[in-house]
C-alpha cells in the first residue's frame, strides 16, 4: 500500500491558519498593532481604506527589524517572544505564536518597510499569497510600516461574506479601542478614508477612557484599587444610577491583554445585585495584574479567553473590591434622617446655670386699637362690609327644584294608551344597561383580564389576546410600511436632544441613518460623534428619544447584519416594542375593538415579528368539559 500522508506546503498551511487568526480586517489591525506595542513603539498610526477591504496601513516608531528578521518574520511559527516551552508561562508580550504575519501574507498583498535604530538603510519586502515578490534596501524612518492591500484576494468566499463597510469599520474601532484603553502610555492615531477618527496622545488612564467614550463618562466612574498577593485589581466601575439595558461598556484586561470572562462578569454584577433593576447592565473597566505563571492565554486563536488558576478566589476578591468601591463613594443607598426644620437642641452642660426660657412679646400691642399702628408695622384696618343677604340669592329657586313633586291621585279611568305612552318613552330613555345590550347584540363586546389579556368570543370558543404583543404586531407592520414607502411622520421636538456616541457606535449609526429617517427620526450630525435629535416619529412622544435611538443602534450592532431588509426589521421591531401599550394599562371597549380589528387586519396576526404567540383559543368543547 502506498503512503497517503504527506506534509502540506507552507502556503496551504498558512491559509489554514489564516482561517482561525485572520477573520476580518479588524483581526489584521489587532495583530499588527499588538506587534507594534511589543516593539516598544511610542506612536502608532493606523490608516484604513474602505473599512480595511482595500487597504490597511500600520506605522510605528518601534525597534524595527533587520533584513534577515524582516524576511524571517513572515515564516510560520517564527517569533522573537519565546525560545522554549517554559517561556509560555512567563509571557508579558501580546503575541507569541508567530502565526499572525504568515497568516496575513497568505491572504493579502503585504508591503513592509522597516529599519532598526542603528542602521542607515532599511528593508522593503513585498509578499502576496505567501510568495515573496521582491526584497530590496530602501531609505525609510525608524520602526516598521506595514501596508496590507486586497485582503482575501485569493479567498473569494471569505471576501464575499465580509459585512458592510459600516459594520466592518465598527469592528475595527472596537479592536482599536480595546488596545488603546490598556496602553495609555502609547499615542494612537486612526484614520478612515483620510478622515481622523481617533487622536489619542499619551495621557493618564482615566483621561484615555474619556477620550475614547466621551467626557460624560467622567461623572459616572468610581475608582477600584485592591492589591493582594494573588492579584492586583484596579480600574473603574460606573455608578448604579447609570445602568442601561443595552450598550454598557464592559472591559476586562489581564496583564495588558483584553479578555472576555463571563464568570468574572457575574462577580461584578453580583455587587450591583440590589442596586440596579434586573436585566440592566453597568459599565466597568477593570484591569488585572497577575503572575503570568498562573494564567493560560493560549486556549483560543484570538487570545480573548484566558484560563486562571484560582478563579474562585479571584471571584471573591473582585466582588469585594467592587463592593468596597461602591461603599467608599456612597454609591450604596443609605438611611438619611430629614433634619430640615428640626429645632436646634443644645447639649446639656452641668457647669452652666439653668435659666428659664425668655418669652418675647410686644407690651404695647392692643387688638382693639383700629387707628394706631402697632410696633409690627401694621396700620389701621377696617373690615369690608359684606352683604350677607346676597349670598343666599338664587338658593330659593334651587331648593324648589330639589323638592319632590306632589303625588297626584291615580286615576283608574285612564285609558291603556295613556299608560303605555310613558312606558314607550321610558324604553327610549338611556338606561344603565342600554349601551351594553346594544353592543352585545352587535357581538363586539370585549373583556380585559388582569390588565394583560383581551377576551372575546369567536365561533370556535373563547379567544385570549395578549394586548402588548398584539400592539407590537400592529405597530411593526405600520412602521415597516412607513420605512418601505419612506413616509414616516416626524414630530419636531421643541428642544433638540444631543446624542453622544463613541466612534465605533457612530460608524454603525451612519449605516442605518436612512432607515431612521424613513421611520420618522430627524438626526443631524454635529461632528465628533455628536448627533442632534430634531424630530421623532409621531406616536412615541412619551418615550425617551435618546434611549430609543441607543436601543435600536445596539440591537443592530448585536445582530451584526448588514442586509438592508434585516436592519429595517430590527429598527421597526425595536420601535414597536417601545411604543406598544404596556401590561396593566386599562383599555376601554372602543380601544379593545380597535386593537382587535387592527390585529386581524395584519397578514400574520397569530405571532409577533420575533415569533411569540399573540393569541390563543379555548375551544367550546374544552369549556363544556369543565362543567361536567
Amino acid at each position: 500500500m502506498s503512503d497517503i500522508i504527506h506534509l502540506l506546503p507552507d502556503s496551504v498551511a498558512n491559509q489554514i491558519a489564516a482561517g482561525e487568526v485572520i477573520q476580518r480586517p479588524a483581526s489584521v489591525i489587532k495583530e499588527l498593532v499588538e506587534n507594534a506595542i511589543d516593539a516598544e513603539a511610542g506612536e502608532i498610526h493606523v490608516l484604513v481604506t474602505d473599512a480595511g477591504k482595500t487597504g490597511i496601513q500600520v506605522i510605528d516608531d518601534g525597534k524595527g527589524m533587520s533584513e534577515t528578521d524582516a524576511r524571517l518574520s513572515f515564516e510560520r511559527h517564527a517569533t522573537s517572544k519565546i525560545r522554549e516551552a517554559s517561556d509560555l508561562f512567563a509571557l508579558r508580550t501580546m503575541g507569541f505564536r508567530g502565526e499572525a504575519l504568515a497568516s496575513i501574507a497568505a491572504v493579502a498583498e503585504v508591503e513592509l518597510k522597516t529599519r532598526p535604530a542603528g542602521e542607515e538603510l532599511g528593508t522593503r519586502l513585498l509578499i502576496a499569497g505567501s510568495k515573496v515578490e521582491s526584497q530590496e534596501a530602501v531609505s525609510c524612518p525608524k520602526g516598521s510600516n506595514f501596508s496590507v492591500k486586497n485582503l482575501f484576494f485569493n479567498v473569494p468566499a471569505r471576501r464575499k461574506f465580509l459585512k458592510a463597510n459600516s459594520t466592518e469599520l465598527s469592528n475595527i474601532l472596537a479592536e482599536f479601542e480595546r488596545i488603546a484603553l490598556v496602553h495609555p502610555d502609547v499615542a494612537f492615531y486612526l484614520y478612515s478614508n483620510d478622515t481622523e477618527l481617533f487622536n489619542l496622545p499619551v495621557m493618564p488612564l482615566r483621561q484615555r477612557i474619556l477620550a475614547v467614550f466621551g467626557k460624560k463618562l467622567n461623572q459616572q466612574l468610581l475608582s477600584v484599587d485592591v492589591d493582594t498577593t494573588m492579584i492586583k485589581v484596579s480600574g473603574f466601575v460606573a455608578k448604579p444610577e447609570t445602568s442601561r439595558k443595552k450598550g454598557a461598556h464592559q472591559y476586562f484586561f489581564v496583564n495588558g491583554r483584553y479578555m472576555r470572562h463571563p464568570y468574572f462578569h457575574k462577580a461584578v454584577m453580583d455587587a450591583y445585585e440590589q442596586l440596579i433593576p434586573a436585566g440592566e447592565q453597568i459599565s466597568y473597566f477593570i484591569y488585572f495584574e497577575v503572575d503570568p505563571a498562573n494564567i493560560d492565554v493560549n486556549i483560543h486563536p484570538t487570545k480573548t479567553e484566558i484560563k486562571f488558576e484560582n478563579e474562585q478566589a479571584i471571584w471573591q476578591i473582585l466582588s469585594a473590591a467592587v463592593k468596597e468601591s461602591l461603599g467608599k463613594f456612597n454609591a450604596v443607598p443609605s438611611i438619611d434622617f430629614d433634619t430640615e426644620g428640626m429645632p436646634d437642641i443644645p447639649t446639656f452642660e452641668q457647669s452652666r446655670p439653668i435659666e428659664p426660657p425668655k418669652v418675647h412679646y410686644n407690651a404695647d400691642f392692643n387688638p382693639f386699637k383700629t387707628s394706631s399702628a402697632s410696633s409690627y408695622g401694621g396700620g389701621s384696618y377696617s373690615r369690608q362690609s359684606v352683604e350677607w343677604e346676597g349670598l343666599y340669592s338664587g338658593l330659593e329657586k334651587a331648593s324648589k327644584m330639589n323638592e319632590p313633586a306632589a303625588e297626584e291621585p291615580l286615576d283608574f279611568e285612564t285609558t291603556v294608551s295613556d299608560v303605555t305612552e310613558p312606558a314607550s318613552e321610558l324604553s327610549q330613555s338611556p338606561s344603565l344597561y342600554s349601551g351594553e345590550s346594544s353592543s352585545m347584540e352587535k357581538g363586539a363586546q370585549h373583556l380585559q383580564f388582569k390588565g394583560r389579556f383581551i377576551l372575546t368570543s369567536v365561533k370556535s370558543g373563547l379567544m385570549l389576546i395578549d394586548q402588548h404583543r398584539a400592539h407590537v404586531r400592529v405597530l411593526f407592520d405600520r412602521y415597516m410600511l412607513q420605512i418601505k414607502q419612506k413616509q414616516g411622520m416626524s414630530q419636531g421636538v421643541l428642544f433638540p436632544e444631543i446624542l453622544q456616541l463613541p466612534a465605533s457606535e457612530a460608524a454603525v449609526l451612519q449605516g442605518i441613518m436612512d432607515e431612521l429617517s424613513a421611520v420618522g427620526f430627524d438626526l443631524s450630525d454635529l461632528g465628533g460623534g455628536s448627533y442632534a435629535i430634531n424630530g421623532i416619529p409621531s406616536g412615541i412622544e412619551g418615550l425617551d428619544p435618546l434611549e430609543l435611538v441607543r436601543n435600536m443602534l445596539h440591537t443592530a450592532m448585536e445582530k451584526g447584519s448588514d442586509v438592508k431588509e434585516e436592519i429595517q426589521n430590527i429598527l421597526a421591531l425595536t420601535l414597536a416594542r417601545a411604543a406598544a401599550i404596556v401590561y396593566g394599562q386599562v383599555l376601554t371597549n372602543e380601544e379593545m375593538i380597535s386593537l382587535v380589528d387592527s390585529l386581524f387586519a395584519c397578514a400574520a396576526p397569530n405571532y409577533t415579528p420575533d415569533g411569540k404567540v399573540v393569541l390563543a383559543t379555548i375551544r367550546e368543547e374544552e369549556i363544556e368539559k369543565l362543567f361536567k
